[in-house]
């Protein structure tokens, strides 16, 4: 079974035969991608271990997520949230590391082993995490922008970590290496740094106006630019993440960035599956009935107690509930890295085959049941509401919630305020008709407060955020949200709180629309179609005044 296309033909039906059957139970993809891993471990088809397929190509997934990221972060975020994030990522860290060395020396762990199964715990997953939330549409709200900046952080201290257990020579030995590794791994981070903004600055500007006016070439020339950037940080010592992650932000401003993150998306959802299905076969089932115990207590660790501490770190710095509960939520799973700490340890630590198969399990553990927690986390957020107040700081505010609104009365209120909405919140604006905007763009919100707008930010699941739209008294409700989810939520709540409003919502497809009908929305927005009209309009009105020269 060493034949490639054999593999990927085993491995590709069973994951899809898992697909449908999470689709089914409406269960997150990436639980069945997890389980497919699993069973390919359990039938030892092919030796998944040797696989081409499962331990090459999969790390191409991940270079393409974190250089997709770094395209689409906005550096003066960064600079507003970077205290919050840096915090809650160290304490995390620390608390973590501490709470699990007890657990682990309890349980009969030496030292060496235990530091490393802590460390192993206190890391997410930013592959997991950012999939998610882009299934979810939320990577530009402010939670998922909390949560990718903690992620990172994590990161960088994970790199740290297995250059302080294992520091090997490279490209760029300096001869620091050996004597000096923790000054060297922050002079080459530095220099990676300082590398992508100058190219970015003086080269990739030119490189990319040349190369524009082919899309063939432009997206071959960003694969390209991705994969020699991510290349030197390999070579420098540090993670494919980190390399790809700033060889993406060394694009973030180029005009073209929109068209290269949208032929680029089919191909990392492609070998990001393979990552987690590469991800599920590292369980060795043998090891996983002595070692139960273990991983359901590390599992436990990971859901509850990394949530807990991030909560009440955010809650600090005075973010709301629903926002420091989607951010806990999100990072409640361990990490990839986590076995790479192990394996890179295992020489050092003495760490066995059965402890780093006990690891692997709890990733693969805490990733299943953290998606299903996330994919559901709106009604135990409901469940949770009446004890989220203690992970509240009293008299602290977040900037984004200094601007309260005074009571309106039939007035328009419009969810989402970008492509769609935004020209509509202009045209309300010039004719006077008071209107009410909800959005959870962080820079977007900033940017219509400025322009003297009344802007909540906030996200349709947030109890909150409901009451402040003043539902009961509005004339007229439109929202441009894409998500399903979010509409659904959006007409239950208006029909329980008996609103007289027109109710106007965006839906995706024929079959969402008529879903959404039925939920109570009078009318259906479909941006294609609405598009489309106005272009036969414009054609029928101003056909007779047509000419086209040299016809004439």
């Amino acid at each position: 079974m060493d034949n490639i296309f054999v593999q990927f033909a085993i491995i590709l039906s069973i994951s899809s035969l898992l697909g449908l059957v999470a689709l089914k139970f409406k269960l997150p993809l990436v639980v069945s991608y997890l389980l497919a891993g699993v069973a390919l471990s359990l039938l030892s088809v092919f030796d998944t271990s040797g696989s081409l397929v499962l331990h090459i190509l999969p790390e191409i997934g991940i270079a393409f997520v974190l250089f997709l990221i770094g395209m689409e972060l906005d550096l003066r975020e960064i600079k507003s949230l970077g205290v919050p994030i840096v915090s809650a990522a160290l304490i995390q860290i620390l608390i973590t590391t501490f709470v699990g060395f007890f657990v682990t020396s309890a349980l009969g762990f030496g030292i060496k082993e235990g530091i490393l199964l802590s460390l192993g715990l206190a890391f997410s997953s930013t592959v997991v995490v950012v999939k998610i939330l882009t299934e979810r549409q939320d990577s530009s709200s402010l939670y998922g922008k909390l949560a990718i900046g903690i992620l990172l952080v994590e990161d960088l201290v994970a790199v740290a970590v297995l250059m302080a257990i294992s520091v090997g020579s490279s490209a760029f030995n300096v001869g620091l290496q050996e004597n000096l590794p923790m000054l060297t791994l922050v002079l080459k981070g530095v220099g990676l740094f300082v590398l992508a903004f100058v190219l970015s600055k003086y080269a990739l500007k030119k490189i990319f106006d040349i190369v524009a006016k082919s899309t063939e070439l432009l997206f071959f020339t960003s694969i390209t630019w991705c994969f020699v950037f991510t290349s030197l940080s390999v070579l420098a010592g540090f993670s494919i993440e980190i390399g790809a992650f700033l060889a993406g932000i060394a694009l973030a401003s180029s005009p073209y960035h929109f068209q290269i993150q949208g032929k680029i998306k089919p191909l990392r959802d492609f070998f990001i599956t393979l990552f987690f299905i590469y991800l599920g076969s590292q369980i060795k089932v043998q090891y996983l009935y002595q070692g139960l115990p273990i991983i359901l207590i590390f599992t436990a660790l990971a859901l509850v107690l990394k949530p807990i501490v991030y909560m009440f770190v955010m809650g600090l710095f005075g973010f709301k509930k629903h926002t420091i509960f989607q951010t806990a939520i999100s990072l409640s799973q361990i990490s990839e890295f986590s076995l790479i700490v192990l394996v890179v340890g295992a020489n050092f630590a003495g760490v066995s085959v059965a402890t780093i198969s006990i690891m692997a399990a709890v990733a693969v553990v805490s990733i299943i049941a953290s998606s299903i927690l996330i994919s559901n986390s709106r009604k135990i957020y409901s469940f949770l509401l009446p004890i989220m107040h203690i992970f509240e700081r009293k008299g602290e505010k977040h900037f984004l919630d200094t601007q309260p609104v005074g009571e309106m009365e039939g007035h328009v209120i419009i969810i989402g305020a970008h492509r769609v909405g935004g020209p509509l919140a202009e045209y309300l604006k010039r004719e006077g008709v008071p209107f009410l905007i909800m959005d959870f763009n962080p820079h977007l919100v900033n940017k219509l407060r400025d322009e003297g707008m009344n802007v909540i930010y906030g996200d349709i699941g947030d109890p909150e955020v409901l009451d402040s739209l003043q539902i009961e008294k509005t004339k007229l409700i439109i929202s441009t949200a894409p998500s399903l989810g979010d509409n659904e939520i959006l007409l239950s709540e208006c029909k329980r709180r008996k609103t007289d409003a027109i109710i106007i919502v965006r839906a995706e497809d024929r079959v969402h629309g008529e879903a959404l009908k039925t939920l109570g929305a009078d009318y259906i927005m479909s941006p294609e179609r609405v598009t489309g009209s106005y272009l036969v309009k414009q054609i029928k009105d101003h056909w007779p005044k047509v000419s086209f020269p040299g016809l004439d």
